[in-house]
């Protein structure tokens, strides 16, 4: 991945411009520090701030078309490149290429296809084409984005476009997330909805479909090996994420496997990562997996102090007040950093699969499969904003990239299509959140993980790293965070409110960083938490007004759950 800003159609192409746009560009250079870009057509600026993964070498960006018209900034990976290249090379036997890197073939394909090309893409990534031949150009995001983009308009009538929020802040009087599986051209100045999956259509019907596929374990399973496998295309030392919990366990089990079988350059033997408080249960998990799998396994500790200190520049770099979020960025923050230390630049991780699956422990109480279906849509769908934004941007913030196989476009397409009714959760059947993803690698013959790591329930990052970790946060923003400053906290904010200390502590600390009210707006109102959604209240009334996104908070569900929810 990379940190890409466009800034189009300006009133002003002097050098002073130029200057400001790299200046601009220079506090997102975190997520490229390999080598920075820049080319300019008129009044149009494209910059780059590279994280070279695919051909070190030669493929610094922007990168061009043969003849150099058509212009492109890209943040992320494309796994089908090779046939995409391919596909051009048989329709342009002579077409020569400039770079081996895997970004080169969207200038190359939109020659061809114009705007259809995002919807051509097997892959993460956020892009803006200059073509110089109409003075047109065109932004997309991935389909569930994965990576983080943001668009915003100058007073002037510009457009800009960037990785990072803080690049264009002050420069537009309006911004705003880049809506995911969307393009944006300036032909028409609107956004079009490129990707269209079945499950989108069923979701969206009137009255809502439902999927009806049949389970089928080893489609399921040869399905995500797949996205595992395709995952590992590096150039650079990778490793895997490893919490031990079901979802880093899988893929890390699946990336073992491939790489011990494979000629990698990086050797046969895994790296894997993990994080937590002294003694937490990730700790312990994650040892435990690895040295089942073989893994070189490396753990990092913290204190709860140390991630108290790191909030701050925590919640400059993700650019969320959320406190889900900020609660599961900071480790992640903080061991981003070591595994950087350490020279990998490229980690798999297991975000997406609650979502898919139903993994949250408020889906126990799912009354039917429709219901059920309807509220994994709206949670992938809703991705970006949360698990998404933290993967890319608490990793990003130290030029280390995460790949997560769960949000697959092809996996996406196997997993959302199987009837919702085989996701449920049963207690009494014996079926437990995810129980068809657990089945299917169930295979005793070939194991590829101990048992009882395998039907572990599952815990929120924030809580397996430590439980005293969040207790702490609370603590802290107890401390600093008064009554009376609470009381009136609908004065101070008046969208989005703080409804709980700790929300405030974020809150005010986000405001300091970001003052405009545009920055606030691109923040979902309300937590992201499972236990506070109006889903989960109606589908259990004791958990309406709940304002605590522990899953221990899910009284009745969770083994370890709190005897009484916390007030703050």
């Amino acid at each position: 991945m990379c940190g890409i800003l466009a800034c189009l159609l300006s009133t002003d192409d002097g050098p002073e411009m130029r200057a400001r746009v790299l200046a601009l560009s220079r506090r997102q250079r975190h997520r490229g520090p390999d080598w920075s870009g820049m080319f300019q057509w008129k009044n149009c600026f494209l910059a780059h701030e590279r994280l070279a993964i695919i051909d070190p070498a030669s493929g610094d960006q922007p990168l061009f078309n043969e003849d150099k018209s058509v212009s492109v900034c890209v943040n992320g990976e494309i796994y089908n490149y090779k046939a995409l290249r391919e596909q051009i090379l048989a329709k342009h036997p002579n077409k020569k290429f400039a770079t081996d890197s895997d970004c080169e073939v969207i200038s190359h394909l939109y020659e061809d296809h114009g705007e259809a090309v995002a919807g051509m893409l097997d892959g993460m990534f956020s892009f803006v084409i200059l073509d110089t031949r109409d003075g047109s150009f065109y932004a997309a995001r991935d389909p569930i984005g994965i990576t983080s983009l943001y668009i915003g308009w100058g007073k002037d009538g510009s457009v800009w476009v960037a990785s990072e929020m803080k690049c264009i802040k002050d420069e537009c009087l309006k911004f705003q997330q880049f809506p995911p599986g969307h393009y944006y051209s300036s032909k028409t100045m609107s956004f079009t909805r490129y990707y269209n999956p079945q499950f989108y259509l069923e979701f969206e019907a009137s009255p809502p479909q439902c999927p009806s596929t049949p389970y089928d374990a080893k489609v399921l399973r040869e399905a995500f090996e797949a996205a595992v496998v395709k995952r590992m295309m590096s150039d650079v030392p990778f490793g895997v994420l490893l919490s031990g919990g079901l979802d880093s366990s899988l893929v890390a089990a699946i990336a073992s496997r491939a790489i011990k079988s494979s000629d990698s350059v990086w050797g046969n033997r895994l790296h894997s990562f993990c994080v937590g408080l002294p003694g937490s249960p990730d700790l312990k998990a994650g040892r435990e997996v690895a040295d089942f799998l073989g893994t070189d396994h490396h753990e990092f500790t913290f204190t709860v102090q140390e991630g108290i200190d790191a909030i701050s520049d925590v919640i400059q770099h993700i650019e969320t007040y959320d406190v889900t979020t900020i609660r599961a960025s900071t480790p992640m923050f903080l061991m981003s950093r070591k595994i950087k230390a350490l020279g990998v630049k490229m980690v798999l991780s297991g975000e997406g699969s609650d979502e898919v699956f139903g993994g949250y422990l408020y889906f126990h109480k799912a009354p039917n499969r429709e219901e059920f279906f309807q509220e994994t849509v709206r949670k992938v769908q809703a991705l970006y904003q949360f698990d998404c934004l933290r993967a890319n941007k608490s990793t990003m913030a130290w030029g280390v990239e995460a790949r997560v196989p769960f949000l697959d476009r092809q996996f996406l397409n196997v997993a959302m299509a199987i009837d919702p009714a085989e996701k449920m959760i049963n207690k009494a059947e014996g079926r437990m959140e995810k129980y068809i993803l657990r089945k299917a690698f169930d295979t005793p013959e070939n194991p590829y993980l101990p048992a009882h790591v395998l039907w572990r329930q599952k815990e929120q990052f924030s809580d397996g790293v430590g439980y005293s970790w969040i207790d702490g946060l609370k603590d802290h923003a107890n401390n600093v965070v008064s009554d009376q400053m609470l009381a009136a906290a609908q004065h101070r904010y008046l969208d989005n409110t703080p409804r709980t200390k700790e929300a405030y502590f974020y809150r005010s600390i986000f405001e300091s960083h970001f003052p405009q009210k545009a920055a606030a707006d691109t923040v979902p109102g309300g937590p992201s938490v499972a236990c506070s959604t109006a889903t989960a209240a109606l589908w259990d009334a004791a958990w309406a007004g709940c304002e605590d996104p522990s899953g221990r908070a899910v009284a009745g569900v969770h083994d370890s759950a709190y005897e009484k929810p916390a007030a703050n």
